[in-house]
């Protein structure tokens, strides 16, 4: 295996076959707009993301059934807002460099960026209609307009005097946790999970979500930008705020871990339950 890209995506050591299959899900998604002009810019976009979120959406679909088609188009719907984000994100950042490339805005520009953010929306609408089911819809939509939210909110908070960890965790929550959840509810739903099970794997979601940024955040905690060195910069025992935050990132992994007691031994459970421990706990 290329350890290029393994580095790159750590979940390729396990999980390459799932991966696999999502990449060409969505290279077919992006291929019924083979004469628009947002085809190659997409590709681009997408191009060596980890496949986290639509990777819980099926392994959460097999936990309490099987992944069809309808799994693997979700999983697009997901990854694809996952990707507006991305783009939007990065502008308001003013990153330089994403997985070592250049940023969508600096690759194509802030009036394609924007423009594709918008294509991306109508693009994940199109699927939900495929997948005919309101629940879905609404699911996807609630996720939207928090992340939005999240966004807001921590512009917002950046030049807050008074910021907490509550504050924090809100934005993580949104921003973050509100994909990992709706990716590993939607997965629930498909798969024919009952109402106690769609419960669990959404809280396993949100959790895991909520640690994976936590994790992030202390691996990249020299950045300026982040809320995090915000409250590091402002706190009088920086020691305080990482002893903190490493607490909070095991009572987030425990609760994912958790949630998953409902849900029935099988190998999607097990790889539930790596997943967590591959992308939250190895520092």
């Amino acid at each position: 295996m290329d350890r290029k890209n393994l580095k790159i995506n750590p979940l390729l050591d396990t999980y390459k076959e799932y991966i696999q299959k999502i990449d060409s899900a969505l290279e077919s998604e992006l291929s019924l707009y083979s004469k628009s002009e947002f085809m190659q810019p997409l590709m681009y976009a997408i191009e060596g993301g980890k496949r986290i979120r639509p990777l819980i959406l099926l392994l959460a679909a097999e936990s309490v059934g099987k992944a069809d088609e309808r799994a693997f188009a979700a999983g697009c719907a997901v990854e694809f807002l996952h990707t507006e984000s991305v783009i939007h994100d990065d502008i308001i950042d003013n990153e330089t460099s994403r997985r070592h490339k250049d940023p969508f805005h600096i690759k194509y520009g802030y009036n394609t960026s924007i423009l594709t953010g918008d294509f991306v929306l109508g693009l994940i609408l199109n699927i939900s209609s495929r997948l005919n089911n309101p629940r879905i819809t609404k699911d996807l939509a609630n996720t939207a307009m928090l992340m939005s939210e999240g966004e807001v909110l921590e512009t917002m908070l950046e030049t807050s005097q008074d910021l907490t960890f509550d504050d924090y965790l809100k934005v993580i929550e949104y921003k973050t946790a509100t994909a990992f959840e709706v990716s590993s509810r939607l997965g629930a739903i498909i798969g024919g999970g009952s109402e106690d099970q769609i419960v669990a794997l959404s809280e396993y979601g949100r959790n895991i979500g909520i640690a994976y940024q936590i994790r992030d955040d202390l691996i990249d905690w020299k950045n300026e930008d982040k809320l995090f060195n915000l409250l590091v910069k402002r706190s009088m025992d920086p020691r305080d705020i990482f002893n903190h935050m490493e607490k909070m990132l095991k009572d987030y992994a425990g609760k994912a871990t958790a949630s998953l007691r409902i849900i029935p031994d099988n190998d999607a459970k097990s790889h539930l339950e790596y997943l967590l421990r591959l992308t939250t706990l190895k520092l």
